[in-house]
């Protein structure tokens, strides 16, 4: 079978990573394959903020946490030592889509180069938060996105799960 779909057949979220260090090339790569993503009209809205700095990682965390309602110490990025956050500009049309689209390229990209990954939800809200507002200002950006995702990245801690079967029924073929 080919690589490519090899590879997209055989992708799982993971759950449970080492706190190794993630090389930073493979960081840059998975992130070019994030914005090499298609975007409506060629916009290129999406950004992406790629987090080692534990400081920064922690402090997301905590906020993703608080969120979903859970204590102090519940970790939703299940230890991985980088976070990969998409956020878009509101202002275009297709920015939800365009940034799923850089979310899923990193994801796959992250799949073939051995590593495991897996998208984390309330990006949107830590960014609507003051706290995550206050984050983005602290780097100098401003500007109305919306956090799309946060794609957890490094290595797994154990086997990978096994692939699921996919749901029967989703296909329709109109000749």
């Amino acid at each position: 079978m080919n690589e490519v779909f090899q590879n997209m057949l055989t992708r799982v979220s993971v759950k449970k990573y080492k706190p190794d260090e993630v090389k930073r090339e493979w960081i840059e790569k998975i992130v070019e394959a994030g914005i090499a993503a298609p975007s409506g009209r060629n916009w290129q809205a999406p950004i992406v903020l790629a987090i080692t700095n534990k400081t920064w990682r922690d402090k997301l965390s905590q906020i993703n946490a608080k969120i979903m309602g859970m204590s102090d110490g519940f970790d939703p990025f299940y230890g991985a030592p980088v976070v990969l956050v998409v956020l878009a500009d509101k202002s275009r049309n297709t920015y939800l889509y365009d940034g799923s689209l850089v979310m899923e390229n990193m994801l796959l990209a992250t799949h073939s180069l051995g590593l495991g990954g897996c998208w984390i939800h309330r990006a949107k809200e830590t960014f609507e938060t003051e706290e995550g507002k206050a984050l983005l200002k602290s780097i100098g950006l401003e500007g109305d996105y919306e956090g799309i995702g946060n794609c957890v990245i490094g290595y797994p801690d154990g086997e990978l799960p096994n692939v699921k079967p996919r749901v029967k029924n989703r296909i329709y073929y109109i000749d």
